[in-house]
């Protein structure tokens, strides 16, 4: 019996389901050899078979494509620059009106103060 596989990429294993799904190995099959080869956890059947759909499809990629919308996060120097100003126009403002106005997540409307207690 061939050895396990501990250590593996994502790359690795679609690398693997194209080159079987280009020899004619059906979905199942290539599902089962990886389970086998790489560990249950590696890729889930449904997966397999979305891989082979795609690479019937002419996809040649192994990669993730670009996905669309907002970035996972909005931190930045000019967001935080822009909370700072609210902050020191306004030190009243409630964390809930500067995400509203800045139209931002609650989480990123936090500044960090000097450590020494000095103004910013």
């Amino acid at each position: 019996m061939a050895t396990s596989i501990k250590e593996w990429s994502k790359l690795a294993v679609r690398a693997v389901v194209r080159f079987l799904f280009s020899k004619g190995t059906k979905p199942s099959e290539i599902h089962k050899q990886i389970a086998e080869t790489y560990g249950e956890g590696s890729m889930s059947r449904s997966r397999v078979y979305q891989w082979c759909t795609w690479f019937g499809e002419g996809r040649t990629s192994l990669g993730d494509e670009p996905k669309s919308g907002r970035p996972k996060t909005s931190t930045n120097e000019e967001n935080t620059t822009r909370v700072d100003e609210l902050i020191r126009c306004d030190s009243r403002m409630t964390i809930r009106e500067i995400a509203l106005k800045l139209e931002i997540p609650k989480k990123l409307c936090v500044i960090q103060m000097p450590e020494d207690g000095s103004d910013c």
